[in-house]
């Protein structure tokens, strides 16, 4: 018994030693919760159509631009084939030569398939580089474009799906700052299914329900030069759901809710580790305790998963890596509502909302816009209004959309 009590004293002898001296790891204070991705413009709504319900489409009734977002809508439409063209000016409060332009088209082969493709294209205006105030300068115009081809096929009366493939090229990284620099490109595939049912008689009015999703740009990671770092495309899980309340044969409202995560891992919580003097020599740090230089400069994951790994893994990781835990994750959904009332199938009338929690993003805004049809063309509008205290570059922009329909009615699908 007494050299068990020595033993445990010299144990706590010289455990208080080495306390006096330690190492801690500190958080690193600017790091961010936002996820980001390369190509980030493969998410921004093109048409005026889906801007104006939210930035959602995932499951609202089909449309000429249904390839952004749902191409599996296609087989449902009425008309055999269409071209949908649409330009929307960003960041239009700082400059005037920021856009994205976007071209669809698609056609319904038969009663149970159709193709479509589009190319979506983003330029950053022009660019003067000098090397100082003497020098004229040499323009350039950083781009960005993604080409696109789906192929649907209906696999029961109110269901069907689609395949996408995708390239894209970013050419942002200028050559003529970094001879190293070169246009990242990537190729991606979509994956989506739209349910729509039958028309129901209910007490007051007919109905029908509508259900679509989508995993967007599932693909490999990439690099903008030959020493810089892998970046993850923009992949992305869109679910929605919505219902049609069909009051007559001339009015119809429209309501539908969409959530969407990304597909790839949530930035870690970073830290530096640190020598310390262990002042209160209870073998911790505690706040107000001097440290020294770190002792290295790597990062070090203090909570969560490392992001390093490849797209397939970062698909799975997605669900699961939030340094904050489940709380966090479902604060990576992002949700949008919308509703949508039509006239006789010539005018129509939209509204929706987007959210985004504060420290994923902020993005919140409310969105209205209009429809109208003349013979075989459709023209749509739209207006965003920010609700959030970091501004929109879309905010206070009007947005026009054009579709031009051919074999509109050939098929009856209602």
């Amino acid at each position: 018994m007494k050299k068990q009590i020595i033993a445990l004293m010299a144990l706590v002898t010289l455990g208080n030693a080495f306390a006096q001296d330690g190492t801690v790891i500190i958080p690193n204070s600017n790091d961010s919760r936002v996820i980001t991705t390369g190509l980030p413009f493969m998410l921004i709504a093109p048409d005026a159509r889906s801007a104006s319900l939210g930035d959602m489409g995932v499951a609202t009734s089909v449309d000429g631009f249904s390839q952004q977002y749902n191409p599996a809508k296609y087989v449902f439409s009425e008309t055999k084939q269409g071209v949908g063209l649409t330009y929307t000016p960003y960041l239009t409060r700082l400059v005037n030569d920021i856009s994205l332009s976007y071209v669809t088209y698609f056609n319904r082969i038969n009663d149970f398939s159709a193709f479509s493709v589009s190319l979506k294209y983003f330029s950053l205006g022009e660019i003067v580089l000098t090397q100082d105030a003497n020098d004229q300068g040499t323009a350039v115009k950083p781009n960005e474009y993604a080409i696109d081809g789906a192929y649907t096929l209906r696999l029961g009366d109110q269901f069907s799906m689609a395949v996408g493939l995708r390239y894209m090229r970013s050419a942002l990284r200028i050559g003529q700052v970094d001879s190293n620099a070169q246009p990242g490109s990537t190729f991606g595939a979509d994956i989506t299914g739209y349910y729509q049912s039958e028309e129901e008689a209910y007490n007051d009015f007919n109905g029908r329900w509508r259900a679509g999703f989508a995993i967007q740009n599932l693909g490999p990671k990439f690099k903008y030069d030959d020493g810089g770092n892998d970046v993850f495309q923009p992949t992305n899980l869109r679910l929605g759901a919505g219902f049609d309340f069909i009051f007559d044969q001339y009015n119809t409202l429209s309501v539908t809710g969409e959530v969407t995560k990304y597909l790839v891992p949530t930035p870690p919580i970073y830290g530096k580790e640190y020598n310390y003097d262990d002042e209160n020599g209870n073998g911790m740090y505690d706040e107000g305790e001097e440290y020294d230089n770190p002792i290295s400069d790597t990062d070090i994951i203090m909570e969560g998963q490392d992001p390093d790994v490849s797209f397939l893994n970062g698909v799975f990781q997605s669900f699961s890596d939030a340094p904050g835990g489940f709380s966090e994750e479902l604060r990576e959904f992002t949700w949008a509502l919308s509703a949508e009332y039509t006239y006789q199938d010539n005018f129509s009338f939209r509204t929706g909302y987007f959210n985004e929690a504060d420290d994923k993003g902020a993005r919140k805004f409310f969105a209205l816009g209009a429809g109208f049809k003349y013979t075989t063309i459709n023209v749509d509008l739209s207006y965003l209004f920010s609700a959030s205290k970091i501004q929109s570059p879309l905010e206070n922009t009007l947005r026009f959309s054009l579709t031009f329909n051919f074999g509109d009615g050939e098929y009856d699908e209602y």
